[in-house]
């Protein structure tokens, strides 16, 4: 009986060990936050065929140097590529500042659509500079089609790299948004 339960210590610690080797173990200590964070938030979690939805997007600099470059990619999710019967596409961007939403670019039907047509270049829309401790928030509009189908998700997958006035750099991903439910009318 004792030499069973000395294999079953011996086992579970080379199995440890392997764990720790290839850094799937897991950690003692808290995860720190990264350079950037980048989170999505959505006004409704369902809508209708013509119907729209903003989809928010919020980079914050985690970093004690200013974020001066940001590239940033939004995609369809497989689910959603799946359904070709959901219409959609960005047809609005507006960058939230002290003095109200600007206006930015890089969405709509040519590089985002229902038939999940492409990426769409985000990151000049968080007008950088980005100091320390400090966020920008970019909303997208996103806008279903009067004859898109219906009870479907449609949701979205960001990757993105940021470039700090240090000449460091960090990239994450994938995030992914709220998905938005089609409902039939």
């Amino acid at each position: 009986m004792r030499s069973t339960q000395m294999r079953r210590i011996g086992l579970a610690g080379i199995f440890a060990l392997v764990l720790a080797l290839f850094g799937l173990a897991p950690s003692a200590s808290a995860a720190e936050a990264g350079p950037t964070d980048l989170t999505f938030a959505t006004d409704s979690a369902t809508t209708t065929p013509g119907g729209t939805v903003n989809l928010s997007m919020t980079l914050t600099n985690n970093n004690t140097y200013d974020v001066w470059f940001i590239h940033q990619t939004i995609e369809p999710t497989w689910l959603t590529t799946q359904r070709p019967d959901l219409k959609y596409s960005f047809t609005g961007c507006s960058l939230a500042t002290a003095a109200g939403n600007v206006p930015c670019s890089g969405t709509g039907p040519a590089n985002l659509g229902g038939s999940g047509t492409g990426p769409a270049n985000l990151g000049t829309n968080y007008g950088a500079t980005i100091p320390p401790g400090q966020s920008r928030t970019v909303t997208l509009t996103l806008q279903v089609g009067a004859d898109s189908g219906c009870n479907g998700n449609i949701g979205f997958y960001s990757y993105f790299y940021a470039e700090f006035s240090d000449s460091t750099s960090t990239s994450g991903g994938p995030v992914y948004t709220p998905e938005t439910r089609v409902l039939c009318a």
